[in-house]
Parts: structure tokens; sequence; C-alpha cells
């Protein structure tokens, strides 16, 4: 193995970008039907369980930039699946009935989605790299230093 080879092996900034890239062409993929990207599918599925959610809870929830979560919900707008309420400096979001109806499609292609790498991975392990992956992100945006 190259010295450069060890590196990027062995780096989890790396590896991390490498799996996500990855993990994303699948997401893409399985989602492709729905015809929303899988960020925007997660945010319809917090959307239609909380109705009258804030845009900054939705941020908070998704860890995404307040301006990053705008731009989602503008789209999802324009799509007709949203609906925004301001009142003062709070920002709700309701699902349209479009939007709500889009609920069985997301949950068939986050089964899809946990099928696929579940097969390549196997079911126990995926579940194990999730929750490690998920405990070290919150340990990392826990420092403070990274945080939006």
């Amino acid at each position: 193995m190259t010295t450069a080879s060890r590196y990027l092996h062995n780096c989890l900034y790396f590896t991390a970008n490498s799996l996500a890239r990855n993990i994303g062409k699948m997401a893409d993929m399985a989602f492709k039907g729905t015809g929303l990207s899988p960020s925007h599918a997660f945010m319809m599925v917090l959307i239609n369980e909380q109705p009258g959610i804030t845009q900054k809870e939705l941020s908070e929830h998704l860890a995404l930039a307040p301006s990053t979560l705008t731009r989602f919900a503008d789209k999802l707008v324009y799509n007709g699946f949203i609906e925004r309420e301001q009142k003062g400096k709070i920002v709700r979001i309701y699902p349209t009935r479009e939007g709500a109806e889009l609920t069985p499609a997301i949950e068939n292609a986050w089964k899809t989605l946990h099928d696929q790498y579940s097969k390549v991975l196997g079911t126990e392990k995926g579940h194990e790299l999730t929750s490690l992956i998920d405990q070290a992100n919150q340990q990392l945006e826990n420092l403070g230093e990274f945080s939006r």
C-alpha cells in the first residue's frame, strides 16, 4: 500500500466523504421515483409529522444552515408541497394535500434505500455503522467549534 493510499484509507475525513458520495448515489436512485431529493424527502417527513413546525426547528433537525433550509423550502413551495405562514419573525411550515400524499412514496424510497445498503453491508452492520457515525457526529457537534 502506498503512503498516499494509507493516508486516504485511514483518514476519517476521506472515508466519511467517500461513504457520503456512495450512499448519496444510492439514495438519489432510491428517491428518483418520488420526484424529491433525499434531503427534500426528509424535510417532508418532518413537516408531515409535525404540521406547523418552524423553519428554525427544521434547520436544527436536519443540521442545515438557515439559508440552505430556506432554499429547500422555496423549492417545496414552488412544487406545491408545502405552505409557509409567517407571524412576526417565526415562520411555520405546513404540508399541502399534495405534500401529505407523498408520504407512502417517501416511506417506500427509504425502505428501498435501507434494503439496498443492508444487502451490501448486512442489516446488523448497517445499523451498527449508522449508530457509530451518529455518535461520532454528535460528539463533534458538542465541541461547538464546528457548528453552523
